[in-house]
């Protein structure tokens, strides 16, 4: 299957994208004081690109190992492998700052060859940063460091080993390359009768090396678990050998050095294999919505499902801000800015409260049983039906948040995500400081913001919380927007939160991980660094805090 290339200057597919209507637009302008920007988005033509600093001998060498085809250091390339897709990585690309983009594209198409890649690389002191789908929002492909950016560094981008190796039926499991994009992992399995049922919103452009390397989480983690949770083997890639990890599901071997690669993010090492658990593809899906008066009141009632059972699939929950903002999303406005029906999808929100989305999945009979059974806690904890109409609008929209983000950039808003995890008992106080750091930090800056949240994945012990934020962009909107972001980092912390949920860490997260994960900690992670990557060539920056 060809891999395709998003966007260079945003998200996804260009054919996709769709201007705000002219009515949001006004709203952005009356609410939050939004104005277009002084200057357009350069053209890719114009992106400034510094010349590559590999040598000759350098990219001979590459070019033995891969292929002349497969290595590329022509300007366009350069800048599709610049960066990730947070919204500072957009704004800078779209002015045409490309100052740490990669000085070659390397193409890999065997474990073999990566491992030759490395060793050249190691020998050459040139770093590497894996690149799968290229959907890193917290600067997971920035390298930084001596090895690193403004040094020489080459992007390892692994779309050419995209294959379903194998499947167990017996097991099921199946064993998948590292470049293959999620929507063809699904129809390879698909063909088969299986699926991951691991649908995150980068779930489009994803690649399965990346859920990996990331701890990504689906929307459906409820019913199939987290990506690390499907994982069972793992081959790895690095300068000083190979590491083979995953000989039963759980082993009592020592340590489990899996979840030492798992969340690594290319730092300890290339993920060139995973073996992963694999179900049935569902008879049948079916989404519907709740609504609770507060937040606290459907936090509560998400804690006993996730608890006590039985569990959905999907399970999220919406503040009472996203509550109304999702009740008069651009999709809802029509061109002459009259409103669209919502298929149900804002009927009982009028008055307020926080709407709840459930999703089921499995055979008719199953679907069935447990959506009573649901019905019956979320009514008993004093939730109200609202029919299947807003879980099927969010099932539709389920991946376009990322293009209404390119919209409000061209409008001159700005929009970014902050994500969070802590157990049930601190999830009030730790929504609140993060909340009131966001607010405070951009209001103080005379940028206004609204502040969105919602939980969107669930465990026994704790939830996630997931904060979306708009607010004009500000004189300098990168600068602006990382005063916001520190502010929201030592609120989570002091709050007792961890620093991602789902997103990694990167280099915007780093020094708050190490915070996190105590000196001692730090050290250790450093020592595993400095045994599997002694010339420290592997996404140097991302992830190890330094000394």
């Amino acid at each position: 299957m060809r891999t395709r290339d998003m966007l260079w200057s945003g998200w996804g597919d260009p054919d996709r994208a769709a201007p705000l209507p002219e009515p949001v637009v006004a709203l952005l302008r009356d609410l939050l004081g939004v104005r277009p920007g002084a200057t357009a988005p350069v053209a890719l033509a114009d992106v400034e690109v510094p010349e590559p600093r590999l040598s000759a001998d350098a990219l001979t060498e590459f070019a033995r190992i891969v292929g002349d085809r497969n290595v590329r250091a022509d300007t366009e390339t350069r800048v599709r492998h610049t960066r990730g897709r947070s919204t500072p990585d957009l704004l800078r690309i779209r002015a045409g700052q490309a100052s740490d983009a990669p000085d070659a594209v390397v193409l890999p198409g065997t474990h073999d060859e990566v491992v030759a890649v490395l060793r050249a690389c190691a020998r050459l002191r040139v770093a590497v940063v894996p690149f799968g789908g290229g959907t890193s929002v917290v600067g997971g492909l920035a390298p930084s460091g001596p090895a690193g950016a403004p040094g020489t560094f080459i992007a390892l981008d692994l779309r050419r080993m995209d294959a379903l190796v194998s499947i167990d039926e017996v097991s099921r499991t199946a064993v998948l390359q590292p470049g293959l994009r999620a929507p063809a992992a699904e129809a390879l399995l698909a063909e088969r009768g299986y699926t991951l049922g691991h649908f995150p919103q980068s779930y489009e452009w994803a690649s399965i090396g990346g859920f990996a390397a990331t701890r990504s989480s689906g929307q459906a983690s409820a019913g199939y678990g987290r990506f690390d949770d499907l994982v069972v083997a793992l081959t790895v890639a690095t300068p000083q050998g190979d590491l083979d990890l995953g000989r039963a599901p759980k082993s009592a071997a020592g340590p489990d050095l899996r979840q030492l690669v798992l969340g690594s993010e290319g730092a300890l090492g290339v993920i060139t294999s995973v073996t992963v658990r694999i179900q049935p593809v569902p008879e049948t899906r079916a989404y519907e919505g709740w609504r609770f008066a507060s937040f606290a009141e459907g936090a509560a009632a998400l804690r006993r499902l996730a608890q006590d059972g039985p569990r959905p699939a999907v399970l999220r929950l919406s503040d009472e801000t996203e509550t109304m903002v999702g009740l008069t999303d651009p999709s809802a406005i029509g061109p002459e800015g009259e409103a669209r029906p919502l298929d149900g999808g804002g009927r009982g929100l009028e008055d307020g409260g926080c709407l709840a989305v459930l999703g089921f999945e499995g055979t008719a009979g199953r679907v069935a049983e447990r959506r009573a059974g649901v019905a019956d806690v979320l009514r008993a904890a004093g939730g109200e039906p609202l029919g299947a109409g807003p879980g099927e609008k969010w099932e539709r929209g389920r991946f376009d948040a990322p293009y209404l983000r390119d919209a409000l950039l061209d409008v001159g808003a700005f929009a970014e995500t902050v994500e969070t995890a802590t157990f049930w008992s601190n999830l009030p106080a730790l929504y609140g400081a993060v909340r009131d750091a966001l607010t405070g930090a951009l209001s103080d800056a005379g940028t206004p913001p609204l502040v969105m949240c919602h939980i969107s994945h669930v465990y026994p012990s704790g939830a996630s919380l997931y904060f979306t934020v708009v607010s004009a962009q500000g004189k300098d909107p990168v600068e602006h927007w990382a005063r916001a972001k520190r502010a929201a980092c030592e609120a989570i912390v002091d709050a007792g939160g961890t620093i991602s949920h789902h997103h990694g860490v990167g280099t915007d997260h780093r020094d708050w991980y190490a915070r996190e994960i105590g000196p001692l900690g730090a050290a250790v992670l450093r020592a595993v660094k400095d045994r599997v990557d002694p010339a420290g060539i592997l996404n140097p920056g991302v992830l190890v805090p330094p000394v």
